[in-house]
């Protein structure tokens, strides 16, 4: 008797164990790379309001209607914030969605 109920904890625990979800990373359920242009990638910049933009590291999340189309170069859109003003403070390129690669001048 002294048995019985350690033994079906013990067994509860084994089988509630095997239920949880696999912890591994799933390839389907991972997004696909973000495939940019080369010349972003190999930091080039982009030659935009009579300034060079140069691309950071960081890729911000904005939604759609944060940013503004202030033309395109190299067949890429650039994007400011909606909000920024001239001079602007960074420009972007659409990353993903939802995420902008932001580029900001150089002194």
């Amino acid at each position: 008797m002294g048995w019985g109920l350690p033994v079906v904890l013990f067994l509860i625990f084994v089988c509630a164990g095997c239920s949880l979800p696999s912890r591994t990373l799933d390839n389907a359920n991972m997004s696909a790379p973000a495939m940019e242009p080369e010349w972003i990638r190999n930091g080039e910049p982009i030659e935009i309001e009579d300034l060079s933009w140069y691309p950071t590291d960081e890729v911000e999340r904005l939604m759609d209607n944060e940013v503004y189309q202030i033309g395109k170069y190299r067949d890429m859109a650039v994007f400011v914030e909606r909000v920024d003003v001239k001079p602007f403070a960074r420009v972007y390129t659409h990353f993903e969605k939802g995420r902008y690669r932001a580029f900001e001048p150089r002194d």
